[in-house]
């Protein structure tokens, strides 16, 4: 493929690389550079710690192809994919030379912790490179190759290490970017799901302080219950499933482990049917950390860190999908006879975090109450299966987005713009299809928005009549609006007037649809009923 596309070279502090000059699947031409190194190869005794910066290097380095992803299992087909040697970034710069240099927009996958690549294949920078920006798009570990957490101080792996890759690779991006014509003085940082609780954990962690400039967390942040993961010996239970026999002694736990191949620790089984009525939906991922070191990106409960983190100086823009819960159709399809016994046992529909702070007969009180919120009269069953993904598009996603939204008009000075990704397409929406094959036929589910900001595999040239390729451009107009000036008000979306969040109208929301526009949030009622079951200081 490289051979006849055109190289061009640049010389960085670190050593020379070499690139390519692509054209885009609409013919906009731009500079690829792929497979960069940010850290040293995360193996041997690296395996599971802080990553190291990469070393210079001697002669010209090949960045026309894109790296491995990071060793994991996929969440669809159970295949073990990816290598251990995964610390790697792309960068997509429209033009190397310009009268002033370009805004930079650094993305950060989903992924549940538990996968996420940074390939052509799932985030291609086609759209982006409609635009006058530069992308980076970056690898971190998943699953407990980046999320392994133990208390032994001397071991140095207190959790987070996935985490702290997406901090090295942010002070790479601030001290490199300008060699790529990307304005280290304008950078936007933004993901999606376990990547928007990424931005936001990079918006909350003192370990970023200057590094970016304005965030996008999309559909999840810190306040998502799922934004830690327990305090469990999940470290010493994987030892136990790969053949450890010993007792549970960090530094054994670890000895042990950095014994296994990366494609055997990543298959494993540790979720529990009780860690799945606690609403746990993976065994690693981040954690508040076991001791404060010096690198440490989680010292508290993020909730916590929230409240006075550095970047409440910092314009960002926040939201989701309009059917966030189709995203959990694969698990409430397998296990549908379980609905129908949620009536004898309505705490099951409570978080796990209000649980643990209120009384049973609370508890109970808290799931009737929503019961009664999603389902009227009617006793939950698998009949009312839909009604089942709507709660859980609040439960696991727009509770979570209310909150960061509430906590951003509590303690932040700079803007707060909030939208709602509400756009339907009967074969554009791949995530829909990924998630429920073909027995949905509409909504648009988590992660719908990503097909229009991202070419992917799967993506095909739209006629520029249609109403997805209207979308991708009013979705590329906004968000590259915003990371230019740090308000998202662009030409794209016409006369829109869409203002800043405001404690005065928290309801006010942009639905991206057929039509952009200004509407009340529709789901605002049910979230003031999850937000009457919280204590006021576990809100925000």
């Amino acid at each position: 493929m490289s051979e006849s596309l055109e190289s061009c070279e640049l010389t960085l502090p670190l050593g020379q690389i070499r690139g390519v000059k692509r054209q885009s699947l609409y013919d906009d031409t731009y500079f690829s550079f792929e497979k960069i190194p940010f850290a040293k190869p995360p193996l041997g005794e690296l395996r599971f710690k802080a990553p190291v910066p990469a070393e210079p290097w001697s002669g010209v380095l090949d960045c026309t192809h894109f790296a491995e992803k990071p060793t994991q299992r996929s969440l669809m087909t159970k295949l073990i994919e990816g290598g251990e040697d995964c610390l790697y970034l792309n960068v997509y710069s429209k033009q190397l030379k310009s009268d002033k240099p370009l805004p930079v927009m650094v993305y950060i996958y989903g992924g549940a912790f538990s996968v996420g690549e940074a390939t052509r294949e799932l985030y291609g920078p086609d759209y982006f490179m409609a635009k006058d920006v530069v992308l980076v798009t970056l690898n971190y570990r998943v699953d407990c190759l980046g999320f392994l957490s133990l208390k032994d101080p001397s071991l140095k792996v207190p959790g987070n290490a996935g985490l702290k890759d997406q901090v090295l690779a942010l002070k790479w991006v601030k001290q490199y970017i300008s060699n790529f014509n990307g304005d280290d003085g304008n950078i936007t940082v933004f993901g999606e799901s376990a990547g928007g609780c990424s931005t936001h954990f990079m918006m909350c962690t003192e370990q970023t302080r200057g590094l970016f400039h304005k965030a996008i967390p999309m559909s999840g942040t810190v306040h998502n219950y799922w934004s830690k993961t327990p305090t469990e010996d999940f470290g010493f239970r994987l030892a136990q499933q790969l053949g450890y026999t010993g007792e549970n002694n960090d530094a054994k736990v670890l000895e042990h482990l950095r014994g296994v191949p990366a494609r055997d620790l990543v298959n494993h089984n540790l979720i529990r049917p009780e860690h799945r009525r606690n609403g746990l939906l993976f065994a690693f991922g981040p954690t508040v950390e076991s001791y404060v070191g010096e690198d440490c990106v989680v010292p508290k409960l993020p909730v916590e860190m929230a409240r006075d983190a550095w970047s409440n100086n910092l314009p960002a823009m926040l939201g989701g999908t309009s059917f966030e819960g189709l995203f959990m159709y694969p698990g409430v399809a397998a296990n549908l006879k379980s609905l129908d016994s949620l009536s004898q046992d309505p705490q099951r529909m409570v978080p796990h975090e209000v649980r643990e702070v209120s009384s049973d007969e609370k508890n109970t009180e808290y799931g009737q109450r929503l019961i009664k919120a999603y389902f009227g009269d009617q006793a939950p069953s698998s009949e009312l299966f839909m009604t089942i993904l709507d709660f859980y598009s609040y439960k696991v996603f727009w509770h979570g987005f209310h909150r960061t939204l509430n906590a951003r008009l509590a303690y932040a000075t700079a803007p707060t713009y909030y939208y709602r990704f509400d756009f339907d397409s009967p074969n554009f929406n791949f995530y829909r299809t990924k998630f429920c094959g073909d027995n949905i036929k509409t909504g648009v589910a988590h992660a719908d928005d990503l097909s229009y900001l991202f070419r992917n595999a799967g993506s095909w040239k739209l006629e520029k009549t249609s109403a997805e390729y209207r979308t991708i451009q009013n979705m590329i107009g906004i968000w590259t609006t915003f990371a230019a000036t740090s308000n998202p008000n662009c030409p794209e979306i016409g006369q829109v007037n869409w203002k800043p969040a405001t404690k005065e109208n928290p309801r006010a929301v942009l639905n991206i649809s057929n039509e952009v526009k200004v509407i009340d949030l529709p789901e605002f009622e049910k979230l003031k009923v999850w937000d009457s079951i919280y204590k006021p200081d576990q809100l925000i």
